[in-house]
């Protein structure tokens, strides 16, 4: 029995779970992040075409110079009031590049920032202080030395009295699985209008390099970020969803900036074939072991698809008295319990299933192993691990659980609200 994706959201580090048993909704996985700053590093379709101020760049009129002179302009202009906490310093500039950009409060306190990779506005590394004024100053150059500056002071807007709601899963200093993606959420969903303007504010770093892009679910609760294929093991990722004070729509601006550096491990591929009730493990492209499994039966059957482990839990109950009807709820502790999708497929012990395992499906959707290989399999695994099944009667629907491998390289691209360039998007990929 299952419930469709839950309307409310984990947005920051929460308490442990409340379980429902296989086959029923569940609350998610507590989102983490945290407020410190991170490079605006250029990820495909993520920031290297953002816009040069919190929302649509207001742009200030210019000196006409003639053809090749160097000319600079800056935004925000010069005495504009209200201006989000999130803005950017943008600029335009011909006949030269810029060389320099400083922002300073009202006391003269430096702020730190970078210059986004494509160069097109400089990026404060939090945001701003509200109901506060700065100035930026910004120097371009010539070919030939000549340099030119241009100076605005601003005031930011007052606290916001709508915001969205926002999760970062991901946390610092851990190691996930090779398919772990990079997941945000979103409370209230972005609509369809205003997600280019989030998105160019979502920063990915791989080290080393793995363009990937970011790809949106239907209701915009949730954004994606992948490369073309599985992270590399030894990877190194550095995250900041700087959308804190940003306008997100609707009057409302981002609750936060969040931010995560976190590595990938080794390769642990888990694979189940229904015809044969086996998982075949795969370390670092090598078979280590095969376990026979009971998948979901007939009236409830697991879904197939490729999915990521989402959270471990090594005691746990499942309780679904208040979710079935009267004489079907059960309350069963379990144990080993590793999640796949938010309405409640998991893989973990069952002792009870040990004599099926392996011949038939009895399980409420599940991935029924036997309390040993639980155990063994528990001891591998990493949150990011995927598990792909295959065979079974039901389809895993996109967005039930960590879902972007479960599309094409080419069909996940297409979630992206920015362009993705042209060899990017062509990329072979899962």
């Amino acid at each position: 029995m299952r419930r469709g994706f839950l309307a409310g959201l984990a947005l920051t580090v929460v308490a442990p779970l409340a379980l429902a048993a296989c086959g029923d909704g569940e609350d998610a996985p507590a989102a983490a992040g945290t407020a410190s700053a991170a490079a605006p590093s250029a990820s495909a379709g993520a920031s290297a075409a953002a816009s040069a101020s919190a929302g649509a760049p207001i742009t200030e009129s210019g000196t006409t110079a003639p053809s090749g002179a160097l000319a600079l302009a800056v935004t925000p202009a010069t005495g504009k009031k209200s201006v989000p906490v999130s803005a950017e310093i943008g600029f335009t500039v011909s006949g030269g590049k810029v060389t320099t950009v400083s922002l300073k409060d009202a006391k003269g306190k430096a702020v730190a920032g970078a210059l986004r990779e494509d160069g097109s506005a400089w990026v404060p590394s939090s945001p701003l202080k509200t109901s506060s004024r700065y100035e930026a100053s910004v120097t371009a150059t010539d070919a030939a030395g000549a340099t030119a500056t241009k100076t605005t002071t601003f005031t930011t807007m007052g606290k916001p009295g709508k915001k969205t709601g926002t999760g970062l899963y991901l946390f610092d200093d851990h190691t996930y699985g090779v398919a772990m993606p990079i997941v945000v959420e979103f409370s209230p969903g972005i609509k369809k209008a205003d997600r280019a303007a989030v998105q160019k504010r979502m920063f990915v770093k791989s080290e080393p390099a793995q363009p990937g892009t970011w790809s949106w679910t239907s209701s915009g609760t949730q954004a994606y970020y992948r490369a073309p294929e599985f992270w590399q093991s030894g990877t190194k990722l550095t995250v900041r969803i700087a959308v804190g004070g940003l306008p997100t729509g609707g009057g409302r601006y981002g609750d936060r900036d969040r931010s995560a550096t976190a590595k990938i491990g080794r390769s642990f591929v888990m694979k189940v074939d229904n015809k044969t009730k086996k998982m075949t493990v795969v370390q670092d492209g090598k078979t280590v072991r095969t376990l026979p499994v009971s998948l979901g039966s007939k009236k409830n059957p697991s879904s197939s698809g490729t999915m990521v482990v989402m959270e471990k839990l090594e005691h746990t109950v499942f309780d679904t008295m208040n979710e079935l009807p009267a004489g079907e709820g059960y309350r069963t502790e379990i144990d080993y319990a590793q999640r796949l999708t938010w309405s409640g497929q998991y893989i973990h012990s069952a002792p009870w299933s040990v004599g099926d395992q392996g011949r038939r499906n009895v399980s409420h959707g599940c991935v029924n192993v036997s309390p040993s290989n639980a155990r063994w399999l528990f001891g591998k695994t990493l949150v990011g691990d995927p598990i792909t099944v295959r065979g079974t009667e039901d389809k895993l629907a996109y967005g039930n659980g960590w879902t972007p491998w479960d599309v094409s390289w080419k069909e996940f691209a297409k979630g992206s609200a920015l362009p993705v360039p042209a060899e990017l998007a062509a990329a072979g990929g899962r």
